[in-house]
């Protein structure tokens, strides 16, 4: 089952909000400029270095030696809070142990593509480092963050969210979580590449059954806290024939309301918006294997398809000859996704949104093989 643990993490030595930044996979070239000319120290810098991978890895050396980056005096689990749009969420952060899918302790929920995976294995090779923190589904957690020892916070702003981090050391309570979570499977919510990035590479590194190197650093949620926010992401075929036998709605907003609540999905093509009813339990699987499987035969779905999750935006690279057709979502169900990943099955890549992201730049972790967590 799960290993979560309290680590000794590299923290900023100066205030967060200037050296922060969303996920690399989620910034645009613009943003990452925009990104790095806020600070020289920005997290940017490591996580999207271009193809300079080494300059990445001396950079944080740089930063190690002269103090940017500081070690944590002792290992600590950290309780993380954001509110946002009138909710909040609170997560844990600590070190969790990297294990291949075959043991059945952390389960993947969509496919991944070759090519992220080689990005972010050249760019761990040079820094040595878990830069990001991965994000972690696992059941029965609220009850422990309650209980979860008074601390001093670190409140910062980010992004329109406010975030707190409160850092706890060793001692009942962390203990108590390891016992909780060491019963329990954990799901990949985000960052199913760099999952499996980081166990290719702590394969490489070796080391101690303990060592840092065999653990990542991990956010983890409870799947019941009112802030979750799941979003879905739609879909645009590059190529493709008519679909027929749906139900006609007028217009864009029609359309997404009439998927609310339902396993089906909605197409647009030559201006006209359908409702495509599905047989299933998870929309977006059902989906890829009832229409766009049928429509792409054996041709990979990776060289065909693009993903957004503004709808407008996906009309618009209709009109505008990009695709041929737009398939639209409702927000998927998170029990039936829970499901399926806990039976073994995967969805297809891009099938869950989780929201808000967990800001890069908060900790880091060194996967040092040679050094104890």
């Amino acid at each position: 089952m799960a290993d979560l643990r309290p680590l000794r993490t590299l923290r900023y030595a100066e205030p967060l909000g200037p050296v922060l930044a969303p996920p690399y996979d989620v910034l645009n070239p613009e943003q990452v400029a925009d990104y790095r000319a806020r600070s020289p120290h920005n997290v940017v810098h490591l996580t999207r270095p271009g193809e300079d991978y080494e300059g990445a890895g001396r950079l944080l050396r740089e930063w190690i030696s002269s103090g940017v980056l500081v070690e944590e005096p002792s290992p600590r689990l950290f309780v993380h809070e954001v509110s946002f749009d009138g909710r909040t969420r609170r997560d844990l952060l600590g070190a969790l142990r990297l294990q291949p899918y075959d043991e059945r302790a952390v389960l993947p929920h969509e496919l991944t593509h070759r090519g992220p995976r080689e990005d972010r294995l050249a760019l761990m090779r040079t820094t040595g480092a878990s830069l990001e923190p991965l994000w972690f589904l696992a059941e029965g957690l609220c009850g422990l963050l309650d209980a979860a020892p008074e601390s001093e916070p670190l409140a910062f702003d980010f992004g329109g969210e406010r975030h707190t981090l409160r850092a706890v050391p060793e001692g009942d309570w962390t203990a108590s979580v390891q016992r909780a979570l060491g019963e329990r499977l954990v799901l990949i919510a985000d960052g199913h590449h760099r999952y499996e990035t980081t166990v290719a590479y702590s394969q490489e590194l070796g080391g101690g059954a303990d060592a840092a190197s065999r653990f990542t650093l991990a956010m983890v949620t409870d799947p019941a806290d009112p802030g979750l926010v799941v979003l879905p992401t739609h879909r645009l075929l590059k190529a493709g024939v008519a679909i027929t036998g749906g139900e006609p709605v007028g217009s864009l907003p029609e359309l997404l309301k009439a998927l609310k609540g339902r396993v089906a999905a909605g197409t647009y093509r030559g201006g006209e918006f359908q409702v495509l009813p599905l047989e299933g339990e998870v929309s977006v699987l059902e989906l890829h294997r009832q229409v766009i499987d049928n429509i792409l035969g054996k041709r990979s779905p990776e060289g065909y398809l693009a993903y957004t999750r503004d709808p407008e935006e996906a009309v618009r690279w209709v009109d505008e000859g990009t695709g041929a057709a737009a398939f639209f979502l409702d927000a998927p169900d998170l029990a039936a996704v829970l499901r399926v990943a806990g039976a073994g099955g995967t969805l297809p890549q891009k099938s869950t949104y989780f929201y808000p992201k967990p800001p890069s730049g908060m900790l880091f972790h060194l996967l040092d093989p040679n050094r104890p967590l």
